[in-house]
């Protein structure tokens, strides 16, 4: 059997096609601003019950540069969110990373990501996300604004999630991308392999009455 040679530049270029796709193509990116005084809603709050999240709960993101991509997250985060009827309600809603958790799928970039050029973990221990407001949608359908603490550097960030309630425990998705830059994480990696300024956020929250 023949093979067409017009074939096989075809097929290099595809797989070129899928090895640079970007995986924040598939995500929407969160609408970032400065960050905002953040008033609580005392009486949203003092009706509600305190969420504690369960250790099935996930944070995770995947960078990509031109030649592929990676996966990661944090092992520890604690955090909560205020309920009521099985809705958030308020503003009580709060995540807490400890950063020196970076895990992602290469021991050397896990090591990496911990260093100066990325997240700096010894300069700055913890990631917060301090929700300033939450707006209900349908269907369990929110957006979630909040100030987003990283590398020392707070924004406000908007973004779409999801909100099921299963008998006492409440979940939260959301999945969205941020730009690295915006929180002076501006290392390039190599000059013929460039690391991607979008980050995709994976959020998989699930939580239970606590005290």
């Amino acid at each position: 059997m023949k093979t067409n040679i017009l074939t096989v530049p075809a097929a290099i270029f595809a797989l070129t096609l899928v090895s640079c796709e970007n995986p924040a193509d598939k995500t929407e990116a969160a609408a970032v601003k400065d960050a905002v005084e953040k008033t609580e809603t005392t009486t949203d709050t003092a009706a509600g019950t305190k969420y504690v999240f369960t250790p099935e709960s996930k944070v995770e993101f995947t960078g990509s540069k031109v030649t592929g991509k990676h996966d990661g997250g944090f092992k520890t985060f604690t955090g909560h969110f205020t309920v009521k009827d099985g809705k958030p309600v308020g503003n009580d809603h709060k995540v807490v990373i400890d950063m020196n958790s970076t895990w992602s799928d290469s021991d050397k970039l896990t090591e990496h990501l911990k260093a100066p050029d990325f997240f700096d973990v010894e300069k700055f221990p913890q990631t917060t996300f301090d929700v300033t407001e939450l707006t209900a949608g349908e269907n369990g359908a929110y957006t979630v604004a909040g100030n987003f603490t990283l590398h020392g550097v707070t924004k406000n960030i908007t973004f779409p999630a999801t909100v099921t309630e299963s008998g006492d425990t409440v979940t939260i998705k959301a999945e969205f991308d941020i730009k690295r830059k915006d929180f002076g994480i501006v290392y390039p990696g190599k000059a013929e392999d460039l690391i991607r300024d979008e980050v995709v956020i994976r959020l998989d929250l699930t939580a239970k009455p606590g005290a």
